[in-house]
């Protein structure tokens, strides 16, 4: 039903951490500074592994920060309402994290040297990773079955909108300075050139040995191991079971989940949605 969400502007947020005011504020009013960094995802697409790595690097890959400071206090989710204050009365460079789309995202970006990651995955894994994870929270409406949410996914219907909303819209930022894409994929089979692109990008520079450093400790292992990193510190009212924030962490999962029907129903609609642009941007296909 509609009123398991929020609604603004088309798009469906969660009841809970989330204002109409405040993202309206967001859009409107929130001033990014130019040595602002932001990583930006559709959800379900390696936020939190970015954001350690990330933090990783700041540290020149100390783990104690992000062992002893919960990982939504290190990057704050922009347009959760107890994030926003913070963020604002937050001195020196920020490190901000965000699902928002294009449209939603603030102005004072656009007129700034700000920096954005943007992480994509394939939209299939996204949808079989945000059905287990989604099931498991009191945050939105539960789906039934994997079937009903491959159609309220392939129609927007999920937290955040649309993904192929949400992902053409960034990807027209892609050819800016300030902007880098990554791709969860590339992550994944190359961590380490993954990380100097992102220190290339960010401006910093590490040696071997703390390469090495940032490497271990944002290994899949390291962060399902880490309280500070993999959600274990959530209380009960928002999730009921434990929130296995890191499953899996894999690729290409949703070959376990999808029948030959949704396999092919899915291409058709990517085909479709994402036309126009080079196959090569995205290394799933």
């Amino acid at each position: 039903a509609m009123s398991d969400y929020l609604w603004f502007e088309g798009v469906p947020f969660p009841i809970i951490e989330y204002e109409k005011e405040i993202i309206e504020e967001i859009r409107n009013k929130f001033v990014i500074r130019d040595e602002d960094t932001f990583i930006l995802t559709y959800p379900k697409s390696g936020s939190n592994w970015l954001i350690e790595i990330v933090c990783l690097i700041q540290t020149k890959g100390d783990p104690n920060w992000i062992q002893s400071v919960p990982i939504w206090d290190r990057s704050p989710w922009l347009e959760s309402q107890g994030a926003y204050p913070l963020l604002i009365n937050k001195e020196g460079p920020r490190l901000i994290s965000s699902h928002l789309p294009f449209h939603l995202f603030p102005k004072s970006f656009f007129s700034s040297k700000a920096k954005i990651i943007y992480v994509i995955r394939n939209p299939r894994d996204v949808l079989v990773s945000g059905y287990f994870f989604w099931s498991k929270t009191k945050l939105v409406k539960i789906p039934e079955s994997l079937t009903t949410y491959f159609e309220w996914f392939i129609k927007g219907k999920v937290v955040f909108g649309s993904w192929f909303e949400h992902t053409r819209a960034w990807l027209s930022m892609r050819k800016r300075d300030n902007f880098l894409l990554l791709s969860y994929e590339d992550i994944k089979k190359d961590t380490k050139s993954t990380i100097k692109k992102i220190c290339d990008f960010l401006g910093k520079k590490l040696e071997p040995d703390e390469l090495d450093m940032v490497l271990k400790y944002s290994s899949f292992q390291a962060m399902k191991e880490n309280k500070m990193s993999n959600f274990s510190l959530i209380t009960e009212d928002m999730a009921t079971h434990g929130l296995d924030l890191l499953r899996k962490g894999t690729t290409g999962d949703w070959k376990n989940h999808f029948t030959v029907a949704q396999a092919e129903a899915f291409d058709k609609v990517f085909q479709e949605k994402m036309a126009g642009f080079p196959p090569g941007l995205f290394p799933w296909e």
